[in-house]
């Protein structure tokens, strides 16, 4: 390993640092870390301030996808949609929303787009995409306006805040990527109800409106602040040769140590852990966008009442947010892989026990099980989003990230719209039924996820390392 002095004028820096000190140590590795500076340094106040000002975006923006399904009575009434009409400007929503990560990031990466400017094109794009859904009665038109401007404009910020996170916190992002991923489910809460309650057709031009209007300002206002750190930024506290940091730091990278060097996506789609991860994704995601979809439906099918299923909804928003948070601590301590498989795992079982509860009509029984399948059906989205930048680095990871995420657009399309069908082909005990399946397949491919570089693994160049040999 070795240490090597870097000219303050170094081309990785940004020109507002020039003139601070920094080097770049390398490992036994390869890989290479910038040292020296520390946040206040490059950000002028402490990166905690870049946990915060994400989770409050994501909120803002949680109203698209997790109180859609609240709101979609009103709004097939007001523009005489048909059911199938709704869940596919859903699907399509889902479809350019996790689309929109991979270029994003690639355009980020390559200095063409900053993540204040995604952030300001975001916050606009979806209160064009609320102004749309307000008026424009035309389906098609709807499908264009919500479901691929308002799509596009979500996952913008959504990707942006995300990926800011994971710069920088390189050394302990679970539990700060669960919390700021959990604003995208919690933040809608006061929305599923407002659209339980308050939302018909006499008002819902001016509360869609409003929402549009509420989304831009908080997320334009957060974005000012935006600012990624230097390429390959690390720490100044935490030595990065012997993690020598607190105890706290220590245990989390030892279970979770850091990428053996820093993966470009071809070299990390080489590994193949990035299509193992992938895959995963289009089937967990798949799960948990069906549940959003219908729950509220399959409530009201089943005779629980207006309350039980807004309630169910609300839990579910609540506990998918606020166990996106849990488990990214828990994460830091467990170890990513163990935790996303044994989420995956409640998810599946989730599914079986909603088909109990309506079955036998017990109304606790079926919040229980909306409670397990909310925190199943979010938790798996920031340890996917942690796990990616721990196999294969964070100066990719916007790019990395998003060709992960874009699992979730093939999610949209047979988690919404083709779920509609199996729901009317088998009713709603066979989809759900098939979900817990689908589910139990992607907790299996899960279980095959190793960190490339690692104990044999390849490290996507055709280089294996060696696998330590067993003393004596």
């Amino acid at each position: 390993m070795t240490a090597d002095p870097v000219a303050p004028n170094s081309s990785s820096a940004p020109p507002d640092a020039a003139n601070r000190p920094f080097r770049e140590v390398t490992d036994s590795r390869g890989r290479v870390y910038r040292v020296g500076e520390t946040d206040r340094d490059i950000l002028g106040h402490s990166r905690r301030l870049m946990v915060y000002l994400p989770w409050i975006a994501m909120m803002a923006i949680s109203v698209f996808e997790y109180a859609y399904g609240s709101a979609e009575d009103t709004l097939s009434h007001a523009h005489g949609w048909t059911q199938s009409n709704t869940f596919w400007i859903l699907s399509v929503w889902v479809f350019f929303q996790a689309g929109v990560a991979f270029p994003a990031g690639w355009l980020r990466e390559r200095g063409i787009l900053t993540a204040r400017k995604a952030m300001y094109a975001g916050s606009v794009m979806c209160l064009a995409g609320f102004l749309a859904l307000s008026h424009l009665g035309d389906v098609w038109l709807a499908i264009l306006g919500f479901g691929v401007v308002g799509g596009i404009g979500a996952g913008l910020v959504y990707a942006t805040c995300i990926n800011m996170v994971g710069k920088w916190f390189p050394e302990r992002r679970g539990a700060r990527t669960g919390f700021v991923n959990g604003g995208f489910a919690y933040g809608s809460l006061p929305f599923i109800f407002i659209f339980n309650y308050g939302f018909d057709t006499a008002n819902y031009h001016r509360v869609l409106d409003l929402i549009g209007c509420y989304i831009v300002i908080v997320v334009f206002g957060c974005a000012f602040f935006f600012k990624d750190p230097p390429k390959n930024w690390w720490p100044a506290d935490i030595d990065p040769l012997t993690f020598a940091g607190d105890r706290a730091n220590a245990a989390g990278l030892a279970k979770n140590p850091p990428a053996v060097k820093q993966y470009t996506p071809k070299e990390a789609i080489r590994t193949g852990m990035l299509p193992l991860m992938w895959l995963s994704v289009v089937l967990t995601a798949g799960v948990s966008i069906f549940g959003i979809s219908f729950q509220v439906d399959f409530a009201k099918e089943v005779g629980f009442g207006p309350l039980v299923a807004a309630s169910s909804m609300g839990v579910m928003a609540v506990i998918n947010g606020i166990g996106r948070g849990v488990v990214g601590w828990l994460s830091d301590r467990w170890g990513r892989k163990p935790t996303l498989v044994f989420v995956i795992v409640v998810l599946g079982l989730a599914q079986f026990g909603v088909i109990w509860a309506g079955d036998t009509g017990s109304e606790a029984l079926f919040l229980f099980f909306a409670f397990l399948s909310g925190f199943g059906g979010g938790a798996f989205y920031p340890l996917f989003a942690a796990l990616t930048p721990d196999y294969f680095g964070e100066n990719y990871n916007a790019t990395n990230y998003g060709l992960v995420y874009s699992g979730k657009l093939i999610s949209g399309l047979f988690g919404g719209g083709l779920g509609s069908v199996v729901v009317g082909a088998w009713g709603y005990d066979g989809a759900y039924a098939l979900a817990g399946g689908v589910s139990m397949v992607a907790a299996v491919i899960a279980l095959l996820l190793r960190q490339p570089g690692r104990d044999g693994e390849s490290d996507g160049g055709g280089v294996r390392a060696p696998r330590p040999q067993a003393a004596g």
